[in-house]
């Protein structure tokens, strides 16, 4: 093929954190008497691509649970607000019976957490689901991390918290005349 043992080209492979330093000593490690002659152009333009998309996909990754765990909150805080209002007259009842407004206010607290604890086991299950069915489809191995799984059930409860609190103290305010009136 005409090659006479001195190659005009050559690819070199590195690790993209060491591609700058590598670099600096490509020139004098591949012709140590010129290493003037030796150019060496920048890494490709599918790198830089390759670059901005991870970060653009990493951005993104991060973004979608904070959307769902934001669309999830409202829905559960949503929902405790109108059966607040719907059960006024069994927290009147309540009150009227004897129940303190802190035993009120944990009763909703308490439904507000369940109602998210169960969003986000039904999320964490789906989520299990899609991944072991990829990676089946895939022929790759199943990898869900622990801190995934339980990052996804912690934060659904404390998104059940912070929601339920408003609507638990709108319930314990109401007094039993009020309530049952």
């Amino acid at each position: 093929m005409g090659f006479d043992g001195h190659p005009t080209t050559i690819y070199l492979k590195a690790t993209e954190s060491a591609i700058e330093a590598v670099r600096s000593v490509l020139p004098a490690t591949v012709n140590p008497q010129r290493p003037d002659a030796v150019q060496v152009s920048r890494p490709s333009d599918a790198l830089a691509a390759k670059r901005l998309t991870e970060a653009g996909l990493s951005a993104l990754f991060l973004a979608l649970p904070g959307v769902a765990l934001l669309v999830g909150g409202i829905g559960v805080a949503n929902t405790m607000v109108v059966s607040v209002l719907e059960r006024r007259k069994e927290i009147g009842l309540r009150r009227a019976l004897g129940a303190s407004r802190n035993q009120i206010r944990g009763q909703f607290l308490t439904e507000s957490v369940a109602l998210a604890g169960l969003g986000g086991n039904a999320g964490v299950l789906i989520g299990i689901t899609a991944t072991v069915g990829y990676a089946a489809r895939q022929d790759c191995p199943v990898i869900i991390p622990v801190q995934a799984v339980t990052g996804g059930l912690g934060g659904a409860l404390l998104i059940g918290i912070l929601v339920g609190v408003y609507p638990a103290i709108r319930a314990a305010r109401l007094s039993p005349t009020e309530a049952l009136a």
